[in-house]
């Protein structure tokens, strides 16, 4: 019912326009038409890519790399990659218990390496080890204790303990955050991507248990659907826009090869305005690129499926959801960048075009809303009606669509939802493009503000919100001449 009056809702909109006021705000409507027809050309792209992914190449791909692991003499040793800090006990044990059964299906052993930084944790990983059901034998537990500086340096401090066990070149190395629970399955299921030599990393589906509220909960589930559609389709070329730092799975040689190490602990890049900005966050953007850079194709399984329990870090879900926005995009932008000037014959046409669109989407996103307003101002407010039709059965359709990849129904909410991604998420990443020097964990109080060397004729806010500022009124005015609204 619920569905029928929200359909119902957007034909009722639609309705209460007179043709007059379409006829006067004709020159909006073709901008918001044009770059619709741009925006859902390519979101109809991603989704023919990921049908035909999900249906017809990757049972493909996992028939052939399963016969020819099968061949192999000798199976993968499987390195569990744990990082645990402020964690809840709960959490913890549900997520260590999960690992342990995953590395005890390892049939070529299972090294489990839990970088910790409170006694109290180990103690509680002990437990869980002791503790477990099934037979631990082929399992050996490597605690790494150190100082609270940041997850980077857990990282590289447990590659380097991973290194000391000279991993081979069959060998892999499953990073695994302290939030999130494997498969029992993620070692047979995963290591026979990794006898292409081609194959660097790869990393799987994901399903969300928030705790909060229920929009919050709403709000991740849509995610991690639009997720599985774009994974699936970057899946297709075998080269994913990100390495999720919830869980992924690296070959091992590469993994603890010395450059991979010292870009994980210390990435950074050279912006011509802010200088030298060392990487806080976006240890999985740094993993990534260090392996597009240098050739090597990363694999999506959507067939895999890890579980992230997800914690509402503020009160209110639109606070929340912002905060999570501004370190998940800033993590995009800071190696967007770079890797949009590595060459499109190197990386793939597709993938190159894919990471242009990050940077253009947030822009493109933008001109719809403006072009209305403007309209609503200039000629008439009840424009903002056929624009709220538009919006409301668009984001319903391809809600419709992205449910189908989980093959569920899918709330009401999700078309408000998607919208308020879609909007609120294009205003925090044209605000973190022109401050990528600002950076926060979430469950951190670690921040940086500012920069090494930056070349600064101005304090870096004040021309950062100039900058910012330019480049929004050149879109507003750039909207309005278009549409021939004045």
């Amino acid at each position: 019912m619920a569905h029928f009056l929200y359909l119902l809702v957007c034909i009722q909109l639609a309705l209460l326009v007179p043709i007059s006021v379409v006829d006067a705000a004709s020159g909006a409507i073709v901008v918001l038409g044009f770059i619709g027809i741009w925006r859902y050309s390519w979101a109809g792209v991603n989704i023919l890519r990921a049908a035909y992914f999900l249906k017809i190449a990757h049972p493909r791909r996992r028939q052939k790399a399963e016969i020819a692991y099968a061949l192999q003499p000798q199976k993968a040793h499987a390195f569990f990659l744990t990082t645990t800090y402020k964690i809840a006990p709960e959490i913890s044990a549900r997520v260590y218990r999960s690992v342990f059964a995953a590395a005890a299906n390892s049939q070529g052993g299972a090294t489990v390496v839990a970088s910790v930084v409170d006694a109290s944790d180990m103690r509680l990983i002990r437990h869980v080890f002791s503790s477990m059901p099934v037979n631990m034998s082929n399992v050996k537990l490597v605690f790494d204790r150190i100082a609270g500086t940041g997850k980077r340096d857990a990282l590289a401090v447990s590659l380097r303990t991973i290194a000391k066990h000279c991993p081979t070149r069959r060998d892999i190395v499953i990073f695994v955050d302290g939030d999130s629970c494997v498969p029992e399955d993620v070692v047979e299921r995963s290591a026979a991507y990794f006898v292409d030599d081609a194959i660097g990393a790869l990393t799987t589906d994901e399903t969300s248990e928030a705790t909060g509220g229920q929009l919050f909960k709403d709000w991740f589930d849509l995610r991690f659907s639009q997720r599985q559609m774009m994974m699936c389709s970057m899946g297709l070329g075998e080269r994913v826009l990100t390495l999720t730092g919830r869980m992924s799975v690296f070959r091992a040689d590469l993994a603890t090869h010395p450059e991979f190490v010292a870009a994980v602990q210390t990435d950074y890049i050279d912006h011509w305005r802010l200088g030298r900005v060392n990487f806080l966050t976006g240890d999985d953007k740094s993993t990534w690129f260090w392996l597009l850079k240098n050739g090597y194709k990363m694999a999506y399984l959507p067939d895999v499926r890890t579980i992230s329990i997800e914690t509402q870090p503020r009160e209110s879900f639109v606070s929340s959801a912002i905060v999570l926005m501004t370190r998940w995009f800033g993590n995009m932008l800071r190696t967007n960048g770079r890797a949009l000037a590595l060459s499109p014959s190197r990386i793939g046409l597709f993938t190159w075009w894919s990471i242009l669109d990050q940077r253009v989407s947030m822009w493109t996103t933008l001109v719809g809303p403006v072009s209305l307003l403007l309209a609503s101002v200039y000629v008439d407010p009840l424009v903002l009606l056929l624009y709220f039709s538009w919006v409301m059965f668009t984001r319903y359709i391809y809600c419709a669509i992205i449910s189908l990849f989980r093959g569920r129904y899918f709330p009401i909410t999700y078309p408000f939802l998607l919208y308020f991604g879609q909007i609120v998420g294009a205003l925090v990443k044209s605000f973190i493009l022109f401050r990528l020097d600002r950076q926060k964990w979430t469950r951190q109080n670690t921040t940086t503000v500012g920069s090494k060397n930056a070349n600064r004729l101005l304090p870096s806010g004040t021309l950062s919100f100039y900058l910012h500022s330019l480049a929004v009124y050149w879109l507003v005015f750039g909207v309005a001449w278009i549409a021939g609204i004045s």
